[in-house]
């Protein structure tokens, strides 16, 4: 949360409380749970667009939190990364353990799908391990209902000492009863809601889950359970928060993040600890058996008792689910694969056809709007500022919002209806072939493999990837995807050049991409990246139905960034471009020739006795030595000197110098592309009283024709990722090595391929 909106104030009581907005929010709950067990639909359901969404602090993992008043309290929720454990194996997972130890939150609603509890109910034991005041919502109940599962609640919360509520998170039923009840056990429990007494512990602590793990590691626990909750240092620490039991279980398994912390706040009982693990270790290792085996099969025995005596009616296990009927036409080898290009196709097709209305009356009111300003304004500039750098600049951003909601729609439907898993399991089939893990399904399909997505999640989300090469191989060809930000260079490219084609175009560039992606990854793990592939394992959850309020907040969520990097991005971004196309201002003694014969023609053509013939001629000269003279003035700016320079080398691609220029603010991000063309066309209008769209003077330009619009379109696909992209790319490969290849790899890459496309069309369609 920024800091300019919270604050922490002491009250009465001695909690700890947040202020947001003037609001008090004096109860912080988490939600948490595994990956597909409607988590977030439940978190989305409770907060609404009350939501904060950033990274946690020096890691790249989204955080999320929500804002709501529930029976008189402000509460903020927080909605945990998707965690299988409470262990150190990933950065989710440490983030979600690390947000639960620090003590701000007072408990936690802990969602599990309730079609499969036993797996859910795996984090669930490890939450009340530690200690923590835990609610569990039983989500999903109306798919377990119709799989012929019930649950017997009472019986499950007296096994888990913990309160279970069933919910359907989807249609909201049952999510106001497990907040109450999470908002309860949060002011019942001492140290977190309470005040507990001096030395009192937090009764939860107290009251936490004890699970044996046999007679080869109980007394160990408990002897290391002492022995922790004895030391001052462990009360003052993070770990003061949670049972120390808890703590003992990780210092066993060799928890690194533990051990860190135990050195931290009592290094003498630290070394201890390590003494007795190692002891406890080679005496396991004496008989064929380890520590985290133990506590594995520990945690799997008690989950399962635990499901068997809850559980009290199943239906036929051998009846197959609506999901398995759908898996076997939806998930087949080939009607599947022709199925998920068909729904690609489709996307593409409602994207344009419905976007292409709401897009044109935008760049209408922005073509309203530049007009009304530079009439409302004297010439200077100012005016020129803001006409020709930011309306011309942003507008043609934001005329494209229309296209990227409606995109954002469809992407968030076949993200909610379950599809998109069965899209990864389809596409992995060809992955093998290339030398790329079936985990990078999921970092392609997130930076824009269906179009829209964002190559920055993608590259945190390579972090799954256990082998660094296949790693690295996804990492640095998932920005050739079409993330949101070249979505709009997509279109506007498209929808100029080809517009009775524009969705054929748009689903071949996305089938393009993924098939240079697919090369260049092959390529890599031949030469540079070699290595063995290893085999996919993901879960596939089952279909359900998207709902429109879920669909809403994905795409607010999603369009809402987009805004964001138009005006905190973009918008400077625009202002500097302009800038550096205004100044030097052109030479008066070189302007000087080309003003004297616009002052001869406009003189000509203001007497009453020529011809029609003569009258024509003179405007055409007229508008033509204009024009020489607003290429000159662009020419001698700073960024057309250095569009210039880079002319002579990628006209070859059919590149003019605006084209470079634009280029360059792409690195920045690619949606400036779009702005700095419409600066470098706008500056150059030869009617500024009537500003045209920018693809009509895309299309007006004798330096255009679809040949460059295919070069550019293949660039831009392929060159250097945006700065951002390689900041996370150095943060996720630990090397600047490979961010200073993408770069120069990608680059050149783009540029031959983009000659290649370019004289190929002169040769076959120009003759040339």
């Amino acid at each position: 949360m920024p800091e300019s909106l919270s604050a922490t104030a002491v009250v009465r009581g001695g909690h700890a409380r947040t202020l947001i907005g003037g609001l008090a929010y004096s109860l912080r709950l988490a939600i948490a749970g595994n990956p597909n067990c409607g988590k977030t639909t439940v978190f989305n359901a409770l907060t609404g667009a009350h939501q904060h969404v950033g990274n946690y602090s020096g890691v790249t993992v989204e955080k999320k939190e929500g804002f709501i008043r529930h029976e008189g309290q402000e509460i903020i929720l927080v909605d945990l990364p998707g965690a299988y454990s409470l262990s150190a194996y990933s950065q989710e997972e440490v983030v979600a353990r690390n947000v639960l130890l620090g003590g701000s939150v007072q408990a936690v609603i802990n969602v599990v799908d309730a079609g499969i509890l036993e797996r859910g109910l795996l984090l669930t034991a490890q939450l009340r391990e530690m200690g923590l005041p835990v609610v569990i919502a039983c989500n999903m109940m109306d798919e377990a209902h119709a799989a012929g599962i019930s649950i017997d609640f009472l019986r499950l919360s007296e096994c888990m000492g913990a309160n279970a509520v069933p919910t359907v998170g989807t249609a909201g039923n049952g999510l106001r009863e497990a907040l109450s009840a999470a908002r309860q056990a949060a002011l019942d429990t001492p140290g977190y809601g309470g005040s507990p007494s001096q030395g009192e512990q937090p009764a939860d602590q107290a009251h936490a889950l004890r699970i044996s793990y046999g007679p080869l590691l109980d007394p160990i626990l408990e002897t290391m359970e002492r022995r922790i909750a004895a030391s001052p240092g462990i009360a003052a620490s993070p770990y003061g928060h949670c049972a120390p039991r808890w703590l003992a279980l990780n210092l066993l398994q060799d928890d690194a993040e533990a051990i860190a912390a135990l050195q931290k706040a009592d290094a003498d009982l630290a070394a201890d600890m390590a003494q007795v693990c190692g002891f406890v270790q080679e005496e396991l290792h004496s008989i064929g058996r380890d520590a985290e085996g133990i506590i594995a099969d520990g945690h799997s025995a008690f989950v399962r008792q635990v499901a068997a005596a809850c559980i009290v009616k199943t239906g036929d296990r051998h009846r197959l689910s609506l999901s398995d009927k759908l898996d076997r036409v939806l998930a087949h080898a080939l009607w599947g694969a022709a199925i998920m290009l068909g729904v690609l196709y489709a996307m593409f097709q409602i994207t344009i056809v419905l976007g292409s209305y709401p897009q044109g009356w935008l760049e209408s009111a922005f073509g309203a709007l530049a007009g009304f300003v530079r009439g409302s304004l004297p010439d200077g500039l100012f005016a020129s500022l803001l006409v020709d750098g930011v309306i011309a600049g942003v507008g043609g951003v934001l005329s494209f919002v229309p296209l990227v909601l409606i995109m954002f729609a469809l992407i968030a439907i076949v993200e909610d209806s379950g599809y998109m898993a069965r899209m990864a399991y389809i596409a992995d089939r060809v992955f093998q072939f290339f030398g790329l893990h079936g985990a990078s399904v999921m970092p392609y399909i997130i930076s824009g493999g269906i179009a829209g997505g964002c190559a920055i999640p993608g590259v945190m989300a390579t972090r799954t990837m256990r082998s660094p090469k296949e790693k690295l191989a996804t990492m640095l060809t998932l920005p050739y995807m079409a993330c949101g930000a070249k979505l709009p260079v997509y279109l506007l490219l498209v929808g100029t050049f080809f517009p009775h084609n524009a969705a054929n175009m748009m689903f071949a560039i996305i089938m393009l991409s993924w098939v240079l992606a697919f090369c260049v990854a092959l390529l890599l793990r031949k030469t540079v990246l070699r290595g063995e592939a290893t085999p996919l394992v993901m879960e596939m959850p089952p279909y359900r139905m998207p709902t429109l309020r879920g669909i809403c907040i994905h795409c607010w969520e999603r369009t809402w960034m987009y805004l964001k990097k138009a005006g905190t991005v973009l918008v400077p971004l625009a202002m500097l471009i302009w800038a550096a196309m205004t100044f030097p201002a052109l030479d008066p003694q070189v302007a000087l020739p080309f003003e004297n014969e616009i002052a001869r023609l406009s003189a000509r053509l203001e007497r009453d006795d020529l011809s029609e013939q003569v009258r024509s001629t003179n405007e055409q000269a007229l508008a033509k030595s204009q024009e020489e003279l607003d290429a000159e003035r662009l020419r001698h700016t700073l960024a057309g000197s250095l569009g210039t320079w880079l002319e002579g080398a990628t006209s070859y691609a059919g590149f003019s110098w605006r084209t470079d220029v634009a280029l360059i603010g792409g690195i920045a991000a690619k949606e400036a592309i779009i702005s700095t063309l419409g600066t470098a066309y706008a500056l150059g209008a030869q009617d500024p009283e009537d500003p045209a769209s920018l693809a009509e003077l895309l299309r007006a330009d004798p330096s255009w024709n679809q040949g460059t619009a295919l070069a550019l379109l293949v660039f831009v696909m392929l060159y250097a990722p945006c700065f951002v992209t390689l900041v996370v790319i150095r943060q996720e490969s630990g090397s600047w090595k490979w961010v200073a290849f993408s770069i120069a790899f990608n680059t050149l890459l783009a540029f031959g391929m983009a000659v290649g496309v370019y004289q190929t069309y002169r040769f076959l369609w120009m003759g040339l």
